[in-house]
């Protein structure tokens, strides 16, 4: 059992904390409340090659894991920078190609996924059955070596700045007769896709919004996979690195927050020129916070390790208990910064208070903690499915 990184990973963590803090918070949300993306710093960090560095080397990623691009994710957040976008389509949609799509449509994606040049969007989750691939209802259909895709997606991540969409959506078993779900690569300048913009209370550069897909039709290799039966595999296979990237993004938001907090009560005096971080009333809460955002790295180095090891089923566990640590323990620093903070805490200038939004849709994106606990009750704790 050992806790420490290899000195490539120190190496990693060092670098891409230094090109965050280069960019900073403020920068972060300038470009949201412009409306802008985070393009420069996106670039940059593709040209560094931090972007693929779970993609193998031959595609020209870093060759590295899950692990690797966790702690890309929470350096970028613990600099005040989290990147949504480092969850969809690096860990996500670049896995799943990976893992499960063809030869040609790993030469086609993969390289760009890498350094940044492109972006692939996640469309899984519906107005009607949130993300419950049993029930979804966008159903591919085929006409003659076609596709075609109908049906809504909804709080679907950076579709306006990507170049694809991996989208779920549910196929017919010529044999059963029954519906099973696939994943199908659709441009986002196909005919019949459209979009429009869902107004959220969360200060990001990474827009949600509504897709409706009519009749959009796809060649036979949209599909990703050799055939029908990679759709399950590589919809599981792309779950376990979103939950471990969010986590670790999570958890650098927690930092971030508790490292400005703690600069501003080891120096901010007002009764008797004592600072008021020397008081347990203002100490105690952020020491108690940081103990959780630690206890939630732990966890999130833990599901990355079984991850990258192809312990695929242990890593499932451990992915949902660090999703829900962090998303925990991010709420709970982020909030404890701000209360630290008083006044100043609500302020723009001082940066905890714009990451509010954020960290409490932690708590239900893109699992809820309800679901995750329904999880480990009925898979760690043998308890009877409650749903």
């Amino acid at each position: 059992m050992n806790f420490d990184l290899t000195p490539e990973q120190d190496q990693l963590r060092e670098a891409v904390r230094a090109l965050g803090r280069r960019y900073g918070h403020r920068y972060f949300v300038e470009k949201a409340k412009a409306g802008e993306q985070t393009t420069e710093l996106w670039h940059e960090a593709g040209q560094l090659g931090y972007l693929g560095v779970n993609i193998p080397t031959e595609y020209g990623g870093g060759g590295g894991g899950i692990t690797e691009l966790a702690i890309v994710c929470e350096e970028l957040a613990a600099a005040g920078c989290p990147l949504l976008l480092l969850v969809v389509s690096p860990a996500i949609a670049a896995t799943v190609i990976n893992r499960h799509g063809t030869e040609e449509q790993r030469s086609r994606h993969l390289p760009g996924l890498a350094d940044g040049s492109e972006k692939i969007a996640f469309a899984i989750t519906e107005p009607e059955a949130g993300s419950n691939f049993h029930r979804l209802g966008t159903v591919a259909r085929r006409d003659g070596d076609d596709w075609l895709l109908s049906g809504r997606k909804c709080y679907i991540s950076g579709v306006d700045g990507a170049q694809h969409v991996l989208v779920v959506a549910r196929t017919e078993d010529a044999a059963s007769g029954r519906l099973a779900p696939a994943l199908f690569l659709v441009p986002t300048d196909a005919a019949g896709l459209t979009w429009s913009t869902l107004d959220m209370e969360i200060v990001s550069p990474e827009k949600q919004f509504l897709l409706y897909l009519d009749d959009v039709r796809l060649p036979a290799d949209a599909l990703v996979g050799e055939s029908l039966d990679a759709g399950l595999p590589a919809l599981f296979a792309g779950l376990n690195p979103e939950r471990i990237t969010v986590a670790a993004m999570g958890a650098g938001t927690g930092r971030y927050a508790i490292e400005r907090a703690t600069e501003y009560t080891a120096t901010r005096k007002v009764w008797g020129g004592r600072t008021i971080g020397s008081h347990q009333g203002v100490s105690h809460p952020l020491a108690h916070a940081a103990v959780q955002v630690e206890l939630a790295r732990l966890m999130i180095q833990k599901a990355a390790v079984l991850y990258d090891a192809g312990r695929d089923l242990e890593a499932g566990v451990a992915g949902n208990m660090a999703k829900y640590a962090a998303g925990e323990a991010a709420a709970l620093a982020v909030d404890t910064a701000v209360q630290a903070l008083g006044g100043a805490g609500m302020t723009t200038e001082y940066g905890v208070a714009t990451l509010l939004g954020a960290v409490r849709a932690g708590r239900i994106a893109p699992v809820s903690r309800e679901m995750i606990l329904n999880f480990v009750a009925q898979h760690v704790l043998g308890q009877e499915k409650s749903y």
